[in-house]
Formats: C-alpha cells, structure tokens, sequence
C-alpha cells in the first residue's frame, strides 16, 4: 500500500532549486493579460500589508524591539497573500535569474516579466493608496495613523543613495529566501510559516522593498498637509532600493543556489 509518506516532508534545497527554475520558466511564458491582472493584485496585496503594518506600530507602548517585530508580523499579510492566493510580485521574480543562468529563457523573457510585472505592482499600489486615502483611514486613532504614515514616509525618503541600495539588496535576499522556503512545503501552512520568519525579520530589521515603498511613499505624499517628506527624496529611494532588490534577489539568493545546485546541470525543461 502506497502511503505517500513524501508529502509530509519538505523539499530538499536541491529540489528547491530545479522547482524555482522550471517556475521561472512558466513565469517567462506567462500571457501579458495574465502576468499584468496578478501583477496589478500582488501590489495591492503588499499595500494592504504596508498598510496592516502601519496601524498595528501606530501608538504603541511596546517599546522600539518588540513593537516592530509586531509590525513585521502584520506586514507578512502581503506575501502571505502573493504565495497563497496567487500573484506575480517583482521582487519574487528576480529569481527568474535562475532559469536564465541555465539558459532556459532569455534576457528578453526575464526582462519583460520584470518591467511587466514592476508596471502592474505600482499600479496595484496606487490603485490601493488611492482608495485608502478616499476611505480616510488615516483618521483612525484620532489621526494617529496618519501621523505615522508620514513619519514612515518621511524616514524612507531621507535614506542616502548608500543606505536605501544596502537596505534593499538585505531586503530582498530575505524576501527571495521567504519565497525559496515556501518551494520547500506542500501545505498552505508550510507555505504561511515559511513566509514569517523572513519577512518578520526584514521588517524588524528596517530593510527597503521597493514594491512596499511605492504604497509608504506615495500614501505619506498624499497625507502630508505639511509638505515635509522631499518628492526627489522619495524618488531616489525607490530607484535605488528597486536596483539593491534586483543585486539581492538575483545574485545573493538565485546566483548562489544555482551555483551550488545547478552549475553544470545540462539544459531541460519541464
């Protein structure tokens, strides 16, 4: 009698690695319409993460630790939300650097996935921050909500061109792994607490993800009647953190597990 005992186990990292590569490849031949609606829903579902997190540190008394390790918690929403509920997130993708590295698809491929997908991410997160701001949410705890936004966003956009590249290439070496452990399990519960270590730990951690911080950044702007956070400010960080996300997730994570695992392989698919 065949018990299937395999399916309580995770997946060995070696077996990880060729599961990345061929999604990598069935990521790159992904329809346009397909690829833009899951683009557009995985960066709402990070906003709706950012957002968590900002009302969960909002008024805390947990002390600076504790009080954003809740926060990274919250924010784990969003991926939690990409893995599970299905959506194309670009900063996940980098790891399609895997099934480039072993020729399967091409720089054109990779690229088009990547510009797709940023595309439909940002508009996922102003499509969101549109409608967070005609809810005005940020009335909650007696405007509480929005004074933190703004300080939020306000801290992004005062990151030197060092800092917010570093923080993003730390962040999405996280994000890349949270995403390679979910390839490791079969359940939906595997899969969730796979996701919070990683992600908790960015988070807490203060790292940049560029995709979040097109939600933190345009949602401060809107709410700051102040006019304190700088927009050029703002603008650097989000190209800068989007090029230390593509250095993490392709070098720190896809490029040494290929190296390890795949170097040498010959060329299939499937």
């Amino acid at each position: 009698m065949d018990t299937k005992p395999y399916l309580a186990d995770a997946y060995t990292p070696r077996e990880i690695a060729r599961l990345v590569q061929h999604l990598g490849v069935s990521k790159a031949q992904t329809d346009t319409i397909t690829l833009s609606v899951l683009a557009v829903l995985a960066g709402a579902f990070i906003s709706l993460g950012a957002f968590f997190y900002t009302v969960v540190v909002t008024g805390s008394s947990l002390g600076f630790g504790a009080t954003r390790l809740l926060g990274g918690l919250s924010f784990s929403l969003g991926l939690v939300l990409v893995i599970v509920a299905g959506a194309e997130l670009f900063t996940g993708n980098n790891l399609l650097a895997m099934a480039w590295a072993s020729r399967l698809i091409g720089t054109r491929d990779v690229m088009r996935n990547w510009v797709i997908v940023y595309i439909g991410n940002v508009i996922g997160c102003m499509g969101t921050v549109l409608f967070v701001v005609w809810a005005d949410v940020g009335t909650l705890g007696g405007g509480a909500v929005a004074e933190t936004a703004v300080q939020i966003a306000r801290s992004k956009a005062g990151l030197s061109i060092g800092q917010a590249f570093a923080r993003g290439v730390l962040c999405n070496a996280l994000v890349c792994l949270a995403i390679w452990l979910t390839m490791g399990g079969h359940s939906v519960a595997d899969k969730i607490v796979a996701i919070l270590f990683p992600i908790t730990a960015f988070v807490t951690i203060g790292f940049e993800h560029s995709i979040a911080n097109w939600f933190f950044l345009p949602f401060g702007l809107a709410i700051d009647m102040q006019a304190t956070i700088p927009i050029a400010g703002a603008a650097w960080n989000l190209l800068f953190v989007t090029a230390g996300n593509i250095v993490g997730g392709t070098l720190l994570v896809a490029g040494v597990y290929w190296i390890a695992y795949l170097r040498g392989e010959p060329k299939q698919d499937g």
